[in-house]
């Protein structure tokens, strides 16, 4: 009598929900997906077909590269006057020196690049909008265009390289460092803070303490991956062991090629093992 009808009389089939391709915003959905799936198929050119008629060659630089030449490791090349494993020795430390001089830089910038340390005045939140900017902007510019500025500035070599991944390292650091410092506990801080202590004694003791686990292991994990960048500015005039990459590439010598690329990978895959050890055993 009072017009109420109970879900047990309604059939079972109207409860159910839709499918997701029988509901509007389902079907937009898919259409979305179709048509950004064909554009890109078009912008970038894919060619199956080529792809399959030109499998014969490069079976033949597949055959070539899979029989490494493993002498380029011992033998000095006579062009570039170095070996393969005094190349990768060059690049490992190229990575050194540039996580070093990042952590250098981008250790005390973190912490102007963070929002709960500058406070709510505005020369805090312009230090605070400046730093951020810096970290974005030069972080965003790949690793490579700043290998190619700096051989231009400085002449080829590795001092170009470890300067590029210098600076890439300062903005990649200090934007992970500052958000760390954004996630501390803000409890020691306002105590100091109620205490009457200054700035710099807020940051030593009640914030640094919190930090620095993370702090290295994110510079662990950033050595290693300056030691992958550094295989690839060397390409482009950045030394270590893509100088010697690029020289054999060129010279289609597929079997030293080979060679490069094994010990890259035995490097990278050593490095990225070690530091993972190290990162678990610090955090």
């Amino acid at each position: 009598g009072t017009g109420y009808q109970s879900t047990d009389d309604v059939d079972p089939r109207y409860l159910k929900p839709k499918r997701w391709f029988r509901t509007s915003a389902g079907f937009m959905t898919f259409v979305l997906i179709a048509m950004t799936l064909c554009v890109g198929w078009l912008l970038v050119d894919i060619d199956i077909n080529n792809l399959v008629r030109r499998a014969p060659f490069m079976r033949r630089t597949l055959t070539r590269l899979t029989d490494p030449d493993f002498s380029t490791y011992f033998v000095t090349d006579p062009v570039l006057r170095d070996t393969v494993t005094g190349a990768m020795l060059e690049t490992i430390y190229m990575a050194l020196m540039a996580t070093l001089v990042g952590f250098v830089f981008a250790f005390p910038l973190s912490f102007l690049g963070a929002r709960n340390l500058m406070g709510k005045g505005l020369l805090g939140w312009m230090i605070y909008t400046l730093t951020r900017a810096f970290f974005n902007i030069f972080r965003s510019i790949e690793t490579l265009i700043w290998a190619i500025i700096f051989a231009v500035w400085v002449s080829f070599g590795p001092f170009a390289g470890v300067l590029a991944l210098a600076v890439h390292t300062v903005a990649a650091l200090g934007k992970l460092y500052s958000e760390q410092v954004e996630s501390i506990d803000p409890g020691p801080v306002e105590a100091m803070t109620a205490a009457g202590a200054r700035r710099w004694q807020i940051i030593a003791y009640g914030v640094i303490p919190q930090i620095i686990p993370s702090f290295l292991a994110f510079t662990m994990y950033r050595w290693d991956i300056n030691v992958r960048m550094s295989t690839v500015i060397g390409l482009v005039g950045g030394g270590g062991i893509g100088r010697m990459l690029f020289h054999y590439k060129n010279d289609l010598h597929w079997e030293k090629v080979g060679a490069v690329i094994v010990m890259i990978v035995a490097v990278v895959w050593s490095m990225d093992y070690i530091s993972a050890r190290v990162r678990e055993r610090i955090t």
